[in-house]
């Protein structure tokens, strides 16, 4: 007898939620709905919502993957390839579903655009894959405009135990909302580097961020990061390129600009395929760094990352 066929459908419902017991019972709900119908489920959301959750499930919660979101998704640019993709790709032959909150209130202003961008790109990511990616978002703490931006970026909601199409659906128009104009420091240390320059500048960058009070692996962190970035600004960005470098509160920011333009969206977000030969530079910057923010035009593009001192 034949194995049904999978249904490679893709569906990616944005949950609005007002209380810790109606969070518990939908997501419960929706990942015992998942492993009644044999679905691999993973659930990778803030660590006090994870509690609710695995209480919630009892004993089957020992058949879950479960991840706190505020580690495996501190820098959001990663969630897809190092997350989803990751558990999805684990299951080539099976339909999976995951609930994933990557906005929660304790996100900062400065890691919000990146959130948005992310959950607008799931939708590039898993076109066509056998997947449900369960998105909550909490309606009492969270800003209209990130619920409003949840509406864009998901072509369902389910709010007041009811899922309806979203009329605001609109994926791209949230990622390039986002794609903003970032702008170096005052007091940014600069150096501009050609392909010759390519060590220099990286031994230059380690020296400045343990200046800055980078040590131990944050250093190492710093040094693969401009490698990958200014080996690409040389490769892809018109054989140069411009690095800045600057402290600011509890952090080292490092910023690489050249001439060269992104114009696969999922850039830094998509897994390499088997056998790929190059390809990971930016996606592993995601994986070394607290943050990533991207600008791409047709002048050129700025990559920045951010790494905790």
């Amino acid at each position: 007898m034949s194995s049904p066929a999978l249904d490679e459908t893709f569906a990616h419902p944005a949950l609005f939620y007002r209380t810790a017991r109606e969070y518990t019972e939908l997501t419960v709900s929706f990942v015992r709905e998942g492993l009644a119908a044999g679905e691999p489920v993973a659930v990778a959301v803030p660590g006090p919502n994870l509690e609710l959750i695995r209480s919630g499930l009892g004993a089957d919660a020992r058949d879950v993957l479960l991840l706190d979101m505020t580690e495996a998704g501190r820098n959001p640019g990663r969630i897809i390839p190092r997350v989803l993709r990751a558990f999805a790709d684990a299951h080539p032959q099976e339909r999976v579903r995951i609930v994933g909150e990557p906005v929660w209130a304790g996100r900062s202003p400065l890691e919000y655009p990146a959130c948005a961008q992310h959950e607008a790109l799931i939708n590039l990511a898993f076109e066509g894959r056998a997947a449900t990616i369960l998105c909550p978002y909490d309606e009492s703490r969270l800003d209209p405009v990130v619920l409003a931006d949840a509406r864009t970026t998901h072509p369902t909601v389910i709010a007041e135990g009811r899922e309806r199409a979203s009329d605001a659906y609109d994926w791209p128009a949230v990622v390039d909302r986002y794609n903003e104009e970032l702008e170096p420091a005052p007091d940014a240390v600069v150096r501009s580097f050609e392909a010759e320059e390519l060590p220099g500048v990286r031994h230059f960058a380690v020296d400045l961020a343990a200046r800055m009070g980078l040590t131990g692996q944050r250093l190492q962190d710093v040094e693969l990061a401009v490698a990958e970035l200014t080996t690409n600004s040389v490769v892809h960005g018109g054989g140069r390129g411009t690095l800045f470098l600057w402290a600011e509160a509890d952090r080292v920011v490092c910023e690489v600009r050249d001439r060269g333009r992104l114009t696969d969206p999922l850039a830094g977000r998509r897994p390499p395929q088997r056998g790929q030969i190059g390809g990971r530079g930016l996606m592993l910057v995601h994986y070394l760094a607290d943050l990533v923010r991207v600008h791409t035009s047709d002048e050129g593009t700025a990559v920045r990352f951010y790494l905790g001192r």
